[in-house]
Parts: structure tokens; sequence; C-alpha cells
């Protein structure tokens, strides 16, 4: 299931990505994959949702996946056609958080993500909600959307308890 993400993810940007100026979202991808195996190293030891692998590989190949291939290239996509308007901004994150939550639900369903340690499936939508938005800054004023996200993790980690480990 994990691999038919990343296929229907790349195919969708193959269609509806702007490819001709891919270069002006190139920062926000990285930024996205840098986030992913950032949680990743993180909670390794206390993960708040986790993939369960499919058939074709393993937990480790299907976090680098979602980290370094479906991410970034969704987040491209988010951006090719990212509005103007602030009213339709905010629609947009809501239409992308709705299709985010939707392909977690299916996943949950089929057993191919779960959650532990407190987090629940109405935390992943406030958390895409959140996470495009600090995209969508990121794609304008990065170094606000860099100190936010410290905030951002700062808060996750203490309202999860997630033990943070540092250098012994």
């Amino acid at each position: 299931m994990h691999v038919a993400i990343a296929i229907l993810t790349i195919l969708a940007s193959l269609k509806w990505g702007n490819w001709k100026n891919w270069s002006e979202y190139h920062a926000s991808m990285f930024f996205i994959a840098t986030c992913g195996l950032l949680y990743e190293y993180i909670v390794k030891d206390y993960t708040l949702w986790k993939f369960h692998a499919d058939l074709l590989y393993g937990l480790e190949m299907t976090v680098i996946v979602y980290a370094l291939i479906t991410m970034p290239v969704s987040i491209f996509l988010f951006l090719s056609h990212f509005p103007k308007k602030w009213f339709n901004r905010l629609f947009y994150i809501l239409l992308w958080s709705g299709i985010y939550i939707a392909v977690e639900w299916i996943l949950y369903v089929f057993g191919r993500i779960s959650f532990q340690h407190g987090w629940e499936i109405w935390y992943s939508f406030l958390f895409d909600i959140v996470m495009f938005s600090v995209i969508a800054l990121h794609q304008y004023y990065p170094f606000r959307a860099y100190i936010l996200s410290v905030f951002i993790i700062i808060f996750l980690i203490l309202y999860f308890n997630v033990p943070f480990k540092f250098a012994k």
C-alpha cells in the first residue's frame, strides 16, 4: 500500500505539478524531508504514529520512501497550485489536510499505520493543517517557518511526553 501511495503521488505530480518551476519549491521539499527524518530520529523509541511495512520492503525503507519521495513530491504538488488570495489559501490548506487524513485513514483501516502514546487520528488532521500552513510559510518566509517549527516540536515533545535524550 505504501508503494502504491508513492507511485500515485509521483504520477499526480507528473500530471499536475509545475515542473517548469520545480526549483522554486525545492527548499520547501527539502524542508519537509528533513522534518520527516527529524521526527523519526527524535521519536525513534517512542513513536506517536508508526508505519507498518508492506510486503515489498521493511519499516526503515517505508520511512525513507515517505521522507524522501512521497512527502517532498506531494509538497511540490501542493505548492504548484498554491493560491494567491488568503481565503483561498485557507480553503486549500484544509483541502490538502483532508486529502492527507483520508489517505491516513485508509492506511489505518488496512493496518499500515498505527497510533501510540496518546496520538489519535484527529490529531493527525490538526497536525496536517499546521504542517501545510508551515510549509506555505516556509515557501515565502523560510526563517519564520524554522523558528515556528522549533516551537511546534517543543510543544509536541512536551504535550506527548516524548522522552528526549541528550548526548551521553
